[in-house]
């Protein structure tokens, strides 16, 4: 079987950042054209050296983990409508 790509996602991760904390947002855009966005944040603890670079990992893989609960739930959501009936929950 050969895989061939069909489509690809773009996801795209924003940050705003101060001396204690950092706040990243996640969009993906979809190709129906709509959105899936999240939010994730990072707090440094006061005794720890201030490292803008680990505050953008923690916040981002906060909000990319996040952005995956969306999709799941997304596609959860989507099959029920199209069976018209519930289905099992999607495990990660």
């Amino acid at each position: 079987m050969t895989m061939h790509t069909t489509v690809g996602w773009h996801v795209e991760l924003e940050f705003r950042e101060d001396d204690q904390r950092t706040q990243a947002a996640a969009l993906v855009r979809l190709p129906d054209g709509s959105e899936v966005r999240a939010h994730g944040g990072a707090t440094r603890h006061q005794t720890d050296a201030n490292q803008p670079r680990v505050g953008e990992e923690i916040a981002g893989a906060r909000a990319l983990n996040e952005l995956a609960m969306r999709l799941l739930t997304k596609a959860h959501d989507e099959i029920d409508s199209a069976s018209g009936r519930t289905s099992h929950p999607i495990h990660v």
